[in-house]
Parts: structure tokens; C-alpha cells; sequence
């Protein structure tokens, strides 16, 4: 038996960066701002990953997307830690996966409102552009889209629907 010596953190991000999120699987985990930190050992990896909101409903599908990547590389010992401190932000999204989100139809998140300690789902935001013909007269439908963290909006102009991923 060969003794492999454990995955760099740069090659653990970039088989991360190949799970995407299944929210919206247009961007990775990666892009998406929830891994943390990637280490491994000779026991084994361990991912540190934030949760976007406090009982998400993806993050158990997401750390067994993580374990069946992982696996594909002969990783068997992966140890999922999950913080919450500091809280996940829309600001962690990078301006690739922000492109990524209005070439699918996601209108990307606007800026965040960092006043206050605790955020909103609803709240009153700023005019949202539309990801396919970029005007900036819609209107919001419904404050909750498919998800919680996003919010249903209609063009005015081409008079497409499209969601908006809300700043967090």
C-alpha cells in the first residue's frame, strides 16, 4: 500500500469549487461564500463551511455533496464543522458568481445594509435591475421566491420574471 501524502487546501477548494449549490446551481459553494476553510490530515479533511441563513435547508444536501466529491478522491474521513459566526453575507459572493447569477436569471444581490445587528428577508431595497434586459423599472411580486433567500420580481419593460438573490 502507497501512503499518499493529504490534499493541499488549494486542491480541496478546487474539487469544492466543482459542488454546486442546489438552490442555485449555476454557482459552486465556493463561489457562493460558505467554505470556510479546507484542511486535511493524515486522518482524514475537515471543511468549515457558514450557512447563508440559520436553518437552511440545503446545508444538509451540500455536506453530502461535499463527502461524495471528496470520496471521488479517495477521501473517506471528511469531517463537516459548521460556524456561524461571523454570519455568511451576500458580500462573500464574488463578482464572477454575481455574473453567473444574472446570465441564469437571478438578479445578483445589491449591497448590503450593515446597520442594525439583525437582517431582514423583508425589508425595503433598492430598484432592482433586470438580468435579462437590464431596465431598471420592475416591480416586486412576492417577497419570497423559491427560496427564502430570494424574492420574485416582473420587468416592466420586457415583462420577464425573474428572482432577485436578496442581500443578506
Amino acid at each position: 500500500m502507497v501512503n499518499t501524502p493529504p490534499l493541499s487546501r488549494e486542491t480541496l477548494f478546487t474539487i469544492l469549487d466543482a459542488v454546486k449549490d442546489p438552490e442555485v446551481p449555476v454557482i459552486s459553494i465556493v463561489e457562493l461564500g460558505i467554505v470556510r476553510d479546507a484542511r486535511a490530515t493524515d486522518g482524514g479533511v475537515t471543511i468549515t463551511i457558514t450557512p447563508t441563513y440559520s436553518g437552511c435547508p440545503a446545508m444538509h444536501t451540500i455536506a453530502q455533496d461535499i463527502r461524495a466529491a471528496l470520496a471521488v478522491y479517495g477521501v473517506d474521513e471528511v469531517r463537516i464543522e459548521t460556524v456561524h459566526a461571523p454570519a455568511w453575507t451576500t458580500d462573500w459572493i464574488g463578482p464572477e458568481a454575481r455574473e453567473k447569477l444574472r446570465a441564469f436569471g437571478i438578479a445578483p444581490p445589491g449591497p448590503v445594509d450593515h446597520e442594525g445587528g439583525l437582517v431582514a428577508l423583508t425589508r425595503r431595497r433598492q430598484a432592482v435591475s433586470c438580468p435579462y434586459c437590464g431596465s431598471p423599472r420592475t416591480e416586486l411580486k412576492s417577497e419570497f421566491g423559491s427560496t427564502a433567500c430570494k424574492a420574485i420580481h416582473v420587468c416592466l419593460a420586457c415583462r420577464q420574471p425573474f428572482d432577485e438573490f436578496k442581500p443578506l
